[in-house]
């Protein structure tokens, strides 16, 4: 349900910008700090590998098939990895119809202060949810392990 809701309002976001915006137009909400800015990225993170959609599109898919397949094994063992995992499917999932769609992902988040790239709703589950799976792994990775192999048992 959480990679729902994050696809949901990625979409939903995204097709605002397009509608509302012309590309390039930037919205100051906080002058010279945080902006709505329209723009396009046909790369990665950071703009990095423009132009590779096949690449990302078969990454992305290999991704997918592999978060399903992991959530399905937690059944519920691990909400908070769980939770992580979601996060991740719904930003990875919103991204992907940007690239089969346009063959570029439609970013406005743009967080001026810090010179950050400007991104989306997608990226931002993505980190946070990466950021999560990182916390949870380092915090107690013998108990993680521990869950997974007795669910690994039970499903024998």
């Amino acid at each position: 349900m959480a990679a729902l809701a994050v696809f949901g309002l990625d979409q939903v976001t995204k097709w605002l910008v397009l509608k509302k915006m012309s590309l390039y137009e930037s919205i100051p909400l906080w002058e010279g700090v945080f902006h709505i800015t329209s723009h396009r990225n046909r790369g990665a993170a950071f703009g990095i590998l423009q132009n590779q959609q096949w690449l990302f599109i078969t990454i992305t898919v290999a991704v997918v098939c592999g978060i399903t397949w992991y959530l399905i094994r937690l059944k519920r063992t691990q909400p908070l990895m769980s939770w992580s995992l979601a996060l991740i499917l719904g930003g990875a999932v919103g991204n992907l119809i940007d690239r089969i769609r346009w063959g570029e992902v439609v970013d406005f988040l743009d967080f001026r202060l810090i010179h950050y790239p400007i991104f989306n709703v997608a990226d931002s589950a993505i980190v946070i949810g990466v950021g999560l799976m990182i916390f949870l792994t380092l915090r107690q990775p013998h108990e993680q392990e521990e869950a997974f192999t007795k669910e690994a048992g039970e499903t024998r």
